[in-house]
């Protein structure tokens, strides 16, 4: 048995590449217009890890997708938490779980999907994460 991708329904490609492209640093490794079936199918990766991949699924017919939560989580490794969260943050993305511990942090895509932080090694809690308090939910 091999791991594959995992699969997230998109309401808009453009927001989703922005979140988990611009905002997580995943990078577009193909992607398929299927017209017949009205979806296109955009496929990313960490950098340096193309073995595990996020399959984000647009269906061209307007659908509301509800339940985000329901799903449970994308997990990522990053390099430093800190940084990546007030890049998210700066972009605009409320960050539900911040790393206070400097180790774990919650935020989510558009279509509210968790999408976990988790640092390499340990980072010691610093401010302003440190004091800051949950929002919404993750």
């Amino acid at each position: 048995m091999k791991y594959l991708h995992t699969m997230v329904r998109v309401s808009s490609i453009e927001e989703s590449l922005r979140f988990y492209g611009e905002g997580l640093g995943l990078v577009e490794s193909h992607r398929i217009e299927n017209e017949k079936g009205r979806f296109t199918l955009v496929f990313l990766h960490a950098p340096g890890d193309e073995n595990a991949k996020v399959e984000l699924t647009y269906n061209w017919d307007p659908e509301d997708y509800t339940g985000g939560r329901n799903f449970g989580h994308l997990a990522y490794r990053v390099e430093n938490i800190y940084a990546l969260c007030q890049h998210l943050q700066d972009m605009g993305y409320t960050i539900h779980r911040p790393p206070r511990d400097g180790h774990m942090a919650f935020v989510k895509s558009p279509d509210g999907i968790s999408v976990e932080l988790l640092q390499d090694g340990n980072l010691e809690a610093q401010e302003p994460w440190a004091s800051m308090p949950n929002t919404g939910t993750w």
